[in-house]
């Protein structure tokens, strides 16, 4: 009987298990993006970044800035003629070229930068126009959505359901004790000659008053009491000088979510020293102007940008991240030769209407960042020898740590 009950126990408990995991893969399979459009990828791929690096800052896909909206522009022009507009469309304005001149006229006779392009840097950059996937549309909202715009959303969907698995799992064994004693009982009541340990196991009932007074209870309530109120006090002292969430408020207020999210403006437009200097520098007056002469010139938001520009003053912005002064942080070694993306840093901050500062920017964390990432060493003989060097003592990837990344001297001296 007692065989015969286990196995149907485990068999249960079995089928329950590989339902869940089959359910929550398969849910986290769904959540997946789906695949790019087709095309030449490769092609596509150049164009992206020539493009996002001098064309976003007056072009979008799908919404007219400076200039038209590009999305199908390969079929209102000709590739030849394309190819001389981009290169120089004030050369091609200038000749009374009837195409050029009607474009030049809609949209306010805004001059459009000259380009020193190749042929094949202008076809990538049509190439990714015409395989760049559409805008997502917006979500309706309803009534019972209680997410806020601006506030990025964390996709937890795959979390979510691990934590079903783990509540229906801790169910499951909970229910598989219950029915385990109840059997055991009903055996040990059908027996004739009980011993007195069997007569005690089976006349034993629940006393919640018993256990809550025992000794042992008060032990483990204290415990976790003392280790809660530890923890606490050492994050409090942990947090001493961090500014994590900090979010001033700005003289302009100006927003990320909508010029790099919405129109997908390159940081570097307007962060002119990121890959070549200590600080990322913030945007003069000039370089807004450079959209906003033309765009929203009558907005009450940008009244504090004009009147800066009439003055010749400039825009007195509140620094959001701050490290001390006994640390050093060189943004061009980070950007330019290793390669690190702005929102490793700086977070989401495409989906910022007021930016924040997204990472602790600790000691810690700069060190945790130097064990774990690989040196991006790929045609750079800068790094040649240390490679070199590397593989004899190591199967592992060369990190920031392995060439001094950890050494006091390279942030503080």
């Amino acid at each position: 009987m007692n065989c015969s009950f286990t196995s149907g126990i485990f068999k249960v408990l079995r089928f329950f298990l590989v339902t869940i995991f089959t359910l929550a893969f398969t849910l986290q399979g769904f959540s997946e993006e789906a695949p790019a459009a087709s095309g030449n990828t490769e092609l596509a791929g150049k164009g992206k970044t020539l493009f996002e690096n001098n064309c976003a800052s007056c072009h979008a896909l799908d919404d007219v800035v400076v200039g038209p909206a590009l999305r199908g522009v390969s079929g209102r022009h000709s590739q030849a003629w394309l190819l001389k507009w981009i290169k120089n469309s004030q050369a091609l304005v200038a000749s009374g070229d009837k195409e050029a001149v009607a474009v030049y006229e809609k949209y306010s006779k805004q001059a459009m930068t000259s380009f020193a392009f190749s042929d094949e840097e202008v076809l990538s950059i049509l190439e990714y126009i015409k395989v760049a996937p559409a805008k997502a549309a917006a979500p309706v909202p309803t009534s019972g959505d209680a997410s806020k715009e601006g506030t990025p959303k964390e996709d937890t969907g795959f979390v979510n359901i691990l934590l079903a698995v783990f509540i229906a799992l801790f169910a499951l064994i909970v229910i598989v004790l219950v029915l385990i004693v109840s059997v055991l009982t009903k055996i040990l009541n059908q027996k004739d000659n009980l011993t007195e340990e069997e007569k005690y196991l089976v006349d034993q009932k629940f006393d919640i008053q018993a256990v809550v007074t025992s000794k042992a209870f008060k032990f483990f309530v204290g415990f976790f009491f003392v280790c809660y109120v530890g923890k606490a006090g050492l994050d409090g002292l942990m947090g001493l000088g961090m500014q994590q969430g900090y979010a001033p408020k700005q003289p302009i207020p100006f927003s990320h979510k909508v010029h790099a999210g919405k129109y997908k403006i390159d940081c570097n437009y307007c962060h002119t020293g990121v890959n070549k200097s200590k600080a990322a520098n913030i945007p003069s007056a000039n370089i807004c102007m450079n959209c906003h002469n033309v765009i929203k010139t009558d907005s009450p938001k940008l009244r504090g940008l004009f009147e800066a520009v009439r003055n010749n003053k400039p825009i007195e912005w509140v620094r959001v991240h701050n490290l001390p002064d006994l640390a050093y942080f060189n943004h061009s070694q980070h950007v330019k030769v290793g390669a690190v993306e702005c929102k490793t840093c700086h977070g989401p901050i495409e989906e910022m209407e007021v930016v924040q500062q997204y990472s602790p920017l600790t000691m810690g964390w700069c060190i945790n960042c130097h064990r774990e990432t690989p040196v991006n060493a790929d045609g750079n003989g800068y790094y040649d020898k240390l490679v070199v060097l590397h593989k004899q003592n190591s199967k592992e990837p060369m990190k920031v740590k392995d060439i001094g990344g950890l050494e006091c001297s390279k942030c503080h001296y």
